[in-house]
């Protein structure tokens, strides 16, 4: 079992930064895929960024340039620094774990963030 628990989520102001944490715990070794997620009201989950085996990236075309994910290894810990912070980011984010070409295995409880216009 792998646990996950993200933090970092807040209100922001349009054109502001947060950064989201979501620390890994349990058994992780198996685990070399991270995903960002992220559900607006009325909508459905959609996938945000993806950090494969600590180096290979990819994002949402709507945040391309914008977020960027990265994990910290000896932490155990995967980050998704949010920056120019728009009003459609509203959302519960939610961190995802997984083995690579499998879905989503493990999910944290999501962190709230709220962008002002």
């Amino acid at each position: 079992q792998v646990q996950l628990v993200e933090s970092g989520g807040g209100l922001v102001q349009a054109g502001g930064s947060l950064r989201l944490s979501c620390a890994a715990s349990g058994s992780t070794l198996s685990i070399n895929v991270f995903d960002w997620y992220r559900q607006a009201p009325g909508k459905e989950r959609e996938l945000v960024a993806t950090i494969i085996n600590g180096d290979i990236t990819n994002y949402a075309d709507s945040v391309k340039g914008r977020f960027t994910i990265s994990r910290d290894n000896a932490k155990n810990t995967v980050y998704l620094q949010m920056n120019s912070l728009k009003p459609e980011d509203t959302a519960v984010y939610y961190c995802a774990a997984r083995r690579i070409f499998r879905a989503p295995e493990y999910w944290g409880q999501g962190t709230q963030v709220t962008v002002s216009s």
